[in-house]
């Protein structure tokens, strides 16, 4: 796996809708640029040895970067990933670095997670917006956690490059206050156990 930068981005917030934070919001987000190792040789029907030799690699890198800048696993509240493929890729060859085993349970397992990650998957040119949806760890009915990640990368990813993002929050919206989907699924007479009735 070739990897030409990584970059770290913690974003606080302090103040939202005019009103103070009385526990500021922070986002952590972790991006390696990678050459595409797929890019230029037509269409590649398996994909998976690349994907062996190269997403654990960055699930560990990544995750570690998290890690680091958070402090603990356990501090961390909501997470969730993706990839940005350049121009001569496919959505595809983004996807198969993100949407594995090997690189995602580096992270779940790192921060003692319960639920799926949210995901990701673009094509575009160097500073194409990366978009990183996130939820509660552990509780995916827990809408204070719905956060997105929105950064951008100035030089990446070239036209044969992936991008391969996680990130993470410490904390919800500051204000929240739309409630839980649970409380949704009990007043219109839906099982919340039911995965059916969202």
């Amino acid at each position: 796996m070739e990897i030409r930068k990584t970059l770290l981005q913690v974003e606080t917030t302090l103040i939202e809708g005019g009103k103070a934070a009385a526990t500021p919001l922070k986002l952590f987000t972790a991006i390696a640029v990678v050459r595409n190792p797929w890019a230029g040789r037509g269409f590649v029907e398996d994909l998976k040895p690349e994907i062996h030799a190269g997403a654990p690699i960055l699930g560990e890198l990544l995750t570690r970067m998290i890690l680091d800048a958070v402090g603990s696993g356990e501090a961390v509240e909501a997470y969730g990933k993706a990839a940005v493929v350049g121009l001569d890729g496919e959505v595809e060859h983004a996807s198969a670095l993100i949407h594995t085993l090997r690189f995602g349970n580096h992270y779940r397992q790192a921060v003692g997670a319960k639920s799926y990650l949210a995901f990701c998957n673009t094509r575009g040119p160097a500073n194409a917006p990366v978009m990183i949806p996130l939820m509660d760890k552990n509780d995916e009915g827990r809408r204070s956690h719905y956060l997105t990640i929105q950064t951008a990368v100035s030089d990446a990813p070239a036209a044969n490059e992936i991008l391969v993002a996680l990130g993470a929050s410490v904390g919800g919206r500051p204000h929240h206050r739309i409630g839980d989907r649970y409380k949704d699924l009990e007043e219109l007479g839906h099982d919340a156990g039911n995965p059916a009735a969202v």
